[in-house]
């Protein structure tokens, strides 16, 4: 596992949920694909429209998300984006700084829930054997000779 990957993800929580939720884990980190995109593209559109109010449901949503699975680094980025963007709503101007938190959240996200991925998918995590399918790695050429 990559540097970056333990910056990304909180494996020892990510680890502990798994066991908590036990078979209902697939299904909360299923929600977590699923809302994250759905916030994502809502905090998006939020920015273009400059609507600062609508920045802060889907990035509280996110938020909560992200901290259950063990994804800190989304769910700080998301905190930032959903406190700053109320501070504005009762302050009366658009949070224009927060452009490149928004893309950050984007990249983050996809690059959390691609580890996430690689975790939980069979198919992801075994490692490819070395000599083919249903071969080892031995050489018998000598096996019933003299």
């Amino acid at each position: 596992m990559s540097d970056e990957a333990r910056d990304i993800v909180d494996w020892a929580y990510f680890e502990k949920s798994r066991t908590e939720l036990g078979a209902g884990f697939i299904k909360i980190l299923s929600y977590f694909k699923e809302d994250g995109v759905k916030s994502i593209c809502q905090i998006e559109d939020a920015m273009r429209e400059q609507n600062t109010a609508a920045l802060v449901l889907p990035s509280h949503t996110i938020k909560g998300e992200a901290r259950q699975l063990g994804a800190e680094p989304v769910a700080k980025i998301a905190e930032l984006i959903e406190t700053t963007a109320r501070l504005c709503v009762e302050t009366h101007r658009f949070p224009d700084e927060l452009v490149p938190e928004v893309v950050e959240l984007r990249r983050l996200f996809d690059e959390t829930v691609a580890l996430f991925e690689k975790a939980t998918n069979p198919v992801l995590t075994r490692a490819p054997s070395a000599g083919g399918f249903g071969r080892k790695n031995v050489s018998n050429q000598g096996f019933g000779r003299i």
